[in-house]
């Protein structure tokens, strides 16, 4: 049996307890994802980080960090980052320049809150931000809306891969997110289960191009709790159909698939039935994902997370799922591959300097 620690969970603190050790010693263990509450200070981050280092040293530690009103950390030194829109109205600005500056500006100011954002979250301990958002701004979507760069998905992947250069260079992996969009409609995939009627014609000529634009640097994506009924009656964090034949072969994705929150709303409810977070994880496993997050639910004292830990464990037992060690090299292939400055040498790096000078 190849290894393959598929399951990405939260802790309740900003300090580890014996419960939070265990469930990241659990063999199924790949990583942690952190959030506000995890937060004290920045030395204290630094510290968390480490200590989860120390229960295993390939953990991939993860956070939702993207600018704007979804920044998980704003105290201590760090910067508050734009939100993406920023980056396209500057796109369409030119400012009295000539046709085209505002594209450039924006391009390079594009790289700039990535380099900031992946070097300030690295020199904690932090490997991997689930950014940058592929949605495109179609204007009805309140949980999208200014995390998206733009309507247009030709701008939305130009500025996507200045950010993700900018990640490269703080030595960090990138997430494309939510495949294969969820801009188009209005429903939160947190509290309701979304529904997009639309062709799957229509989604790959729009929402879905920038996966395709940007198969070469993409190395990692997260899909959508929406279902796509003309397409398959599953979400497509769920569906085999999206991730396979399409994301992978038809859109030549190479990278890991990380599914969405298994506790939202949008992931408990699957073909008409509701699931356990363990059947969920089964779900998305054997439809495509390499990794499955639960998220939240160690705050009163995480019994759905035993019962993940649990039900997936016994699930494999009774080979209603396998451990796949190409997912597992994937998961391997998003820890940095370079050491990270530490907060005080990053402070008066050049480059670090400078990229902050160049933010909108």
């Amino acid at each position: 049996m190849n290894e393959h620690a598929p399951l990405i969970l939260d802790i309740a603190g900003p300090d580890m307890t014996p419960a939070d050790r265990r469930r990241l010693a659990h063999p199924l263990t790949g990583g942690v994802i952190l959030f506000a509450r995890n937060w004290r200070s920045r030395e204290q981050l630094a510290d968390l980080c480490a200590d989860m280092k120390e229960v295993r040293g390939d953990l991939l530690v993860c956070v939702d960090h993207e600018g704007g009103r979804v920044q998980r950390f704003r105290q201590g030194g760090f910067t508050h980052l734009p939100p993406m829109r920023a980056l396209g109205e500057l796109w369409m600005n030119d400012g009295g320049g000539p046709t085209g500056s505002g594209a450039m500006a924006a391009s390079n100011a594009a790289t700039a809150v990535g380099y900031v954002l992946g070097s300030e979250l690295r020199a904690c301990g932090i490997d991997l931000s689930f950014t940058p958002v592929l949605d495109l701004d179609w204007g009805e979507s309140g949980v999208i809306g200014d995390r998206a760069f733009h309507r247009d998905p030709r701008v939305v992947a130009l500025l996507a891969k200045g950010l993700m250069h900018g990640l490269l260079q703080a030595g960090m992996a990138n997430c494309g997110k939510h495949f294969p969009g969820h801009g188009w409609v209005k429903a939160d995939s947190h509290t309701d289960i979304p529904v997009d009627e639309r062709s799957l014609v229509a989604i790959l000529a729009d929402d879905a191009a920038p996966y395709e634009w940007l198969n070469t640097v993409l190395t990692s994506v997260m899909p959508a709790h929406v279902i796509y009924p003309e397409v398959d009656r599953r979400p497509a964090g769920f569906s085999s159909r999206w991730l396979n034949d399409i994301l992978r072969r038809q859109l030549s994705f190479t990278g890991a698939i990380f599914s969405d929150d298994l506790s939202m709303a949008g992931a408990r409810v699957i073909d008409g039935k509701q699931v356990s977070y363990s059947d969920g994880a089964v779900f998305a496993l054997n439809a495509g994902c390499d990794m499955v997050l639960l998220c939240n639910q160690s705050v009163d004292g995480g019994a759905a997370v035993d019962e993940l830990l649990d039900g997936l464990d016994q699930a494999r037992r009774n080979a209603q799922w396998r451990p796949n060690g190409a997912s597992e090299q994937r998961r391997l292939a998003l820890l940095p591959g370079k050491p990270a400055l530490h907060w005080d040498e990053l402070m008066t790096e050049p480059a670090y300097r400078h990229a902050l000078d160049m933010l909108p």
